[in-house]
């Protein structure tokens, strides 16, 4: 549900791994302590905009135009105590299509989590959910890590499904090599692509945020911030592996169809 402003929740860190829901004035009043609040936004309020240029007006011109932008491709961007992400996560959103990846914007520093999207995404309703348990991140670094842990974790069934559809249809065209193939075979290869464009850039922010010099960033942080990169690299492989395999595959059943051409 959205409130007042686009806020869709706003919520005070209690240091523990739980936190404290605010509401009205309170939420621009912690905002501006030394308290850490997270406010989460539906960027297609406009009010959500006027809300940040008000209370986060510190902010650089190009970060606050960056988190607002109608489009937007993942990025990092430090600028003096804090930084800017801007990643994206499986679309699994009713009647839409995995591969229309659904971006959330960041900005993270020791005292304020700004985040906005402008279609749902499960990773943040998973770390509103974990707060309310009391097991949730307790400083902002440590959100940082477990949001981008959150969105790779949906990342990796999608791609494993991508892989075993390769599996099958090489199968089937060792068995029997049928032309309605090619078609399943080209949409794989355009997933494959569409994939590899928004998570790609994914590997640079990551590579980014874990050696930014950043005091409130811990080296446990960073370790942890170590795995999730080792894990997107290893999504990238597998898209440019399934890219190959699937031209292949397409080449070996034009073979196998000009075989049977033949002796026919």
């Amino acid at each position: 549900m959205t409130f007042e402003n686009g806020i869709i929740h706003a919520l005070k860190f209690n240091g523990d791994g739980s936190a404290t829901e605010l509401k009205g004035q309170d939420i621009s009043d912690t905002v501006h302590s030394d308290d850490l609040a997270w406010v989460h936004f539906d960027a297609r309020d406009p009010s959500s905009g006027d809300w940040i240029e008000k209370e986060v007006d510190y902010l650089d011109r190009i970060i606050i135009d960056a988190l607002l932008a109608e489009e937007t491709r993942p990025r990092f961007v430090e600028h003096e105590n804090g930084v800017l992400l801007i990643l994206r996560g499986m679309n699994f959103n009713e009647n839409e299509r995995h591969e229309d990846m659904v971006s959330i914007r960041i900005w993270a520093d020791e005292h304020r989590i700004i985040t906005l999207q402008r279609r749902q995404l499960k990773a943040t309703k998973d770390i509103a959910e974990k707060l309310t348990e009391g097991k949730g991140p307790k400083d902002a670094a440590d959100f940082l890590v477990q949001i981008s842990s959150r969105l790779f974790d949906r990342m990796e069934p999608v791609l494993s499904e991508l892989d075993e559809k390769l599996d099958d249809l090489e199968e089937l065209i060792m068995e029997d090599p049928d032309g309605a193939h090619r078609q399943k075979i080209t949409e794989i290869r355009k997933k494959a692509i569409v994939f590899r464009r928004y998570i790609a850039p994914q590997k640079d922010v990551m590579m980014s945020l874990r050696t930014v010099e950043q005091d409130w960033i811990s080296s446990n942080h960073r370790r942890r911030i170590q795995e999730s990169l080792d894990r997107v690299t290893r999504f990238v492989e597998d898209l440019d592996a399934a890219r190959e395999r699937a031209q292949i595959i397409k080449d070996e059943l034009a073979n196998a169809l000009a075989d049977k051409m033949t002796k026919n």
